[in-house]
């Protein structure tokens, strides 16, 4: 059966790799698993549509509406220009405005695209115009959106703790010091490479004249940033579920985008429903065909056999989360994060257990994993929006986004799966 399971996965990459949309491929390889394999079907179908009853997935629609909201209502505008204020006087300022912000933006929408969406039509333009070559901005912006996959409230996680049984409010925690750290990074490799390009900056403010503009643009950015702060702080406060603070999120932005900065019209509020009505559509369809897919992989005991498959090459735990790295990423890279989750997290999770890895830790292992993902041709679809947004050649983005990559991101992912306390410190210290 394991031949069989490698022959669907075969035919799950090459329709991946001819462009079929996502829910087809897995469907694929689904008829694989029941016309060579012999699985069975109905059972299998009736406990996927079950599955997709959970109330915890609701959450998945009401934070991608939020963000589409959200990059439409000017409240990613407000919470540009505040964070502007600090450094975006310093060389290599606005590279480092454009780390800081996405993070942020992650805190609210818990998606990889919103900020891009957000923050991209805004400071790319803007960071040109300053002297930053146009590819290099997009590709930062880019690779900065991917926080939004790992700074909580995230959506991959809800999927990973749902599909693990973990709890989902370590996984937001487990998440966030690698996110911290990626964000650290970017701005870190954004000042050393700012320092070749011949840069227009503004004259250094005075104290005085920084601390007025700081609590000008403070005052017009409250509404802006209470919005993760009651997100974040109803989740963990014990206030509210991921769910209810999803919903929350989106009755927030609502009057905040209509009434305070006035961003939201109901033209385009009906066009970010719409939007994100065939976003999450797809996600669900995808979610349940890969599920069932999982699901027959685990009742003819395929995990078991990968396991003891990978001791019989190495059982060194260090070697092993190497190699384990290795195809997350290469999996990261034909397939987007909800589907690589979906698909691997059930197989490896006895391999993490047998060597003496945490779910939680491995729910950041995955996370920092798949986000890259989102920015590492040929899957790329937050470079490629990045691309189209930026107006510029995906090849002339691709090198600059691969010197932040290998420079900012690839030494996160091995310090994840090698230093436990970068991702269990948080969720130990709230007492998972």
């Amino acid at each position: 059966m394991v031949e069989v399971a490698l022959l669907a996965v075969a035919v799950l990459v090459i329709l991946l790799t001819l462009g079929v949309p996502l829910p087809y491929c897995f469907g694929g390889a689904l008829m694989v698993m029941y016309f060579i394999g012999g699985a069975t079907m109905k059972g299998n179908m009736l406990w996927g549509f079950q599955q997709l009853g959970n109330p915890i997935l609701l959450a998945i629609p009401l934070f991608v509406l939020a963000g589409s909201i959200m990059s439409e209502s000017g409240i990613a505008a407000s919470l540009l220009r505040f964070v502007s204020a600090f450094i975006g006087h310093v060389r290599g300022g606005l590279g480092v405005v454009a780390a800081v912000s996405c993070a942020v933006i992650g805190a609210i929408s818990g998606s990889g695209l919103t900020g891009i969406a957000a923050i991209g039509p805004l400071l790319i333009p803007e960071m040109e115009k300053r002297g930053y070559p146009r590819e290099y901005a997009t590709a930062l912006i880019a690779n900065s959106s991917i926080l939004g996959l790992l700074i909580p409230p995230s959506v991959t996680m809800i999927i990973y703790g749902w599909v693990t049984d973990t709890s989902i409010l370590a996984c937001f925690l487990a998440t966030l010091g690698p996110g911290l750290f990626i964000m650290f990074n970017f701005s870190m490799v954004n000042l050393w490479m700012s320092r070749k390009f011949n840069l227009i900056l503004d004259e250094k403010p005075s104290f005085s004249e920084l601390s007025s503009e700081v609590a000008k643009r403070g005052v017009h950015a409250f509404p802006a940033l209470l919005m993760p702060v009651i997100i974040l702080g109803g989740i963990y406060g014990g206030i509210m579920t991921p769910t209810e603070a999803a919903a929350v999120a989106v009755i927030y932005a609502l009057p905040v985008g209509f009434l305070v900065y006035k961003g939201l019209r109901w033209e385009n509020f009906l066009m970010a429903g719409k939007e994100s009505a065939t976003a999450v559509g797809a996600i669900l369809l995808m979610i349940l065909f890969s599920m069932i897919l999982s699901q027959m992989y685990v009742m003819e005991g395929i995990p078991q056999a990968l396991v003891a498959s990978i001791f019989e090459i190495t059982d060194n735990k260090v070697l092993l989360l190497i190699l384990i790295n290795i195809m997350l990423f290469l999996v990261g890279m034909v397939v987007n994060d909800v589907t690589a989750i979906i698909l691997i997290a059930p197989l490896l999770l006895p391999l993490m257990n047998a060597i003496g890895v945490s779910p939680v830790q491995f729910a950041a292992i995955m996370g920092v994993n798949t986000a890259m993902g989102g920015v590492t041709p040929p899957y790329a679809s937050i470079l490629y929006l990045g691309a189209r947004i930026g107006n510029v050649k995906v090849t002339k983005v691709i090198p600059p986004a691969m010197i932040l990559i290998v420079t900012g991101y690839v030494p996160v992912v091995f310090l994840t799966s090698l230093w436990p306390d970068l991702s269990l410190f948080l969720p130990r210290l709230f007492g998972y």
